[in-house]
């Protein structure tokens, strides 16, 4: 794969909002709704595929804890998601991480309410990425960014969520017929990758 910092077209500085940024203006140039019936369809798609590879790829590294090796290539790690807190929640993210979404739901439900803080609420909202329900996901991982305002890993997840869902929105409301089914895969497959 290409350096994404490339193919968005910016620095492996720029700050989060920077990216998303590049990616909206990237994702609204060429969006293949815009070229329907061109010779140039066929790019278009391609150009948005690798848009949206190195926008996921942008998001993995920076809430993984990726870094730069120096000559402008980036060295990733396994793209799992580690927490140095309560071992409960480490327990978590590895089911989690193996795709045991079921285990990791019930660990979260028994933890009792009043133990139950921002992390809880992050890991939550992944779940129920995983799952399909986005709605929900983005009310769970708003709380847990209310409840931690300083975790770029949580505020991450909420931008892209939000970037994802106002593509999504102006995609379908652009046709007349109801959305695109590129568009729906496009979606799922960058909420997929969130939270592997």
């Amino acid at each position: 794969m290409k350096n994404p910092y490339d193919v968005l077209g910016i620095s492996p500085n720029a700050t989060n909002e920077e990216v998303k940024e590049a990616y909206k203006a990237l994702a609204k140039k060429y969006h293949p709704d815009n070229y329907v019936d061109s010779p140039l369809a066929e790019m278009a798609e391609e150009r948005m595929k690798e848009i949206n590879e190195a926008y996921d790829e942008i998001l993995r590294l920076r809430t993984s804890g990726g870094k730069s090796n120096g000559n402008g290539s980036n060295s990733y790690t396994s793209g799992d998601f580690s927490s140095n807190g309560d071992p409960i929640y480490n327990q978590i993210r590895a089911a989690i991480n193996t795709g045991d979404y079921k285990k990791a739901e019930n660990m979260l439900n028994g933890i009792s309410q009043t133990q139950r803080g921002a992390e809880w609420f992050y890991l939550k909202g992944c779940i129920l990425v995983h799952k399909g329900d986005y709605f929900d996901a983005m009310r769970y991982v708003e709380r847990a960014c209310e409840l931690d305002p300083t975790n770029r890993e949580y505020a991450m997840l909420r931008d892209n969520l939000r970037v994802q869902s106002q593509t999504y929105g102006n995609a379908t409301s652009r046709q007349a017929g109801g959305c695109n089914m590129c568009d729906v895969c496009s979606f799922l497959i960058c909420l997929d990758c969130l939270c592997r």
